[in-house]
């Protein structure tokens, strides 16, 4: 089962990022097919190149200028960014660094290229990806990383996911010190999804220190599972700062983190339906100008709050997402709040309903279709 990504190939050389399983292999192989391939998920090339990095240049000699090489999962030998670097400056070559993990990558002494490679996102299928087979049912129950989508047995795959992640990216890279401590945070962190970071809340819950959690998330974020939407901040006073709301990358992955594998049920709804439209606003930011940055806004002296602030050019837009399939006038009770920011130029509801209008005070209703069409088109903006 072959999906035509959205993500596109760069001129120059270029880290891509993604968790496992969500295609990016695939994707660099079908797009440079004549391009060197060195796999460091092959153990044998792994240790020769841990052995001898100079073997590489070897591998890589007969590279004309400006074609490409190929390295997958970079993370595991960060030294041959060392390597790479002699070669885009002395030989031209262009290089696809692809990874499922940016964390051995930030350590201190790490080469990154020094801006001589951009860096790229992958994330779980889009519907503009899927096309015909879009569900949205399905995505919210399973996700989209096309390693579960193209499963038989889906559920089967998400199960040993989790597995796979603490053996591959946790217990391999020697993320954690206490493993089953961060076993017993995993689920406690699922369960936050979509929702304000309680750093002590989360330790007392998981049974680690405060500082131990915060060190957690970070790996979660590092891994490429998580990520942490700030609040906005109009003015930078301490007494506005908020805390974080922590999404994961795909509804598939904080379901079986949780170990929820049946139909989504009306309380798992919200958060998943609100996360997978941020997914999609990252996935499409990585192409095309979405945002330029991206926040919640929940001001102090008010209760209500919007999911997404994006900015642009100084200008605002506010979404606020609702998994319900009926309009009613209090859906849009943050919309309403928000109206007198300084430079917000739409205001949108995204709901899943089946009909699109705008409110006599100009607030735009969108159904689901309304808004892919909107991201597909690069017209979210007015």
């Amino acid at each position: 089962m072959l999906y035509q990504r959205i993500t596109q190939l760069p001129s120059r050389s270029f880290f891509l990022f993604g968790v496992r399983g969500v295609g990016k292999s695939s994707w660099a192989r079908d797009i440079l097919p004549d391009a060197l391939q060195i796999d460091l998920l092959d153990e044998a090339l792994f240790h020769d190149l841990l052995a001898t990095p100079s073997l590489f240049r070897d591998l890589a000699s007969g590279v004309a200028s400006g074609e490409w090489v190929i390295i997958d999962e970079v993370q595991r030998i960060p030294s041959l960014l060392n390597e790479v670097h002699r070669l885009i400056e002395g030989r031209g070559l262009r290089f696809a660094l692809l990874g499922s993990s940016a964390r051995k990558l930030k350590t201190a002494g790490t080469n990154l290229l020094a801006g001589r490679a951009s860096r790229k996102a992958m994330y779980p299928l889009v519907p503009q990806e899927l096309g015909a087979d879009f569900k949205l049912d399905d995505v919210l129950r399973h996700g989209s990383i096309p390693l579960v989508w193209a499963a038989e047995d889906r559920r089967e795959v998400l199960e040993s996911y989790t597995q796979l992640y603490l053996r591959e990216e946790i217990r391999a890279q020697a993320a954690v010190r206490n493993l089953p401590g961060f076993v017993r945070f995993l689920p406690v962190a699922a369960l936050l999804h979509g929702q304000t970071l309680n750093i002590n809340g989360i330790a007392r819950d998981s049974g680690v220190a405060r500082t131990t959690v915060s060190g957690y998330l970070d790996v979660l974020e590092d891994t490429l599972l998580t990520w942490r939407l700030p609040a906005y901040e109009a003015k930078l006073r301490v007494r506005e700062r908020r805390r974080p709301k922590l999404y994961w990358v795909d509804p598939g992955l904080v379901r079986a983190a949780k170990r929820q594998f049946g139909p989504v049920s009306m309380e798992e709804r919200g958060a998943l339906f609100e996360g997978w439209i941020l997914g999609l606003l990252r996935a499409h930011a990585e192409e095309q100008p979405v945002f330029d940055d991206i926040h919640y806004w929940a001001p102090v002296e008010s209760k209500t709050e919007v999911d997404f602030l994006l900015t642009r050019d100084n200008e605002h837009l506010a979404i606020e997402t609702k998994s319900a399939n009926r309009y009613n006038t209090g859906l849009l009770k943050g919309l309403r709040a928000v109206k007198d920011l300084p430079g917000l130029v739409r205001r949108v509801l995204v709901y899943d309903g089946e009909r699109a209008f705008r409110t006599e005070d100009g607030i735009e209703v969108w159904t689901v279709a309304r808004f892919l069409q909107a991201l597909q088109t690069d017209s979210l903006w007015p």
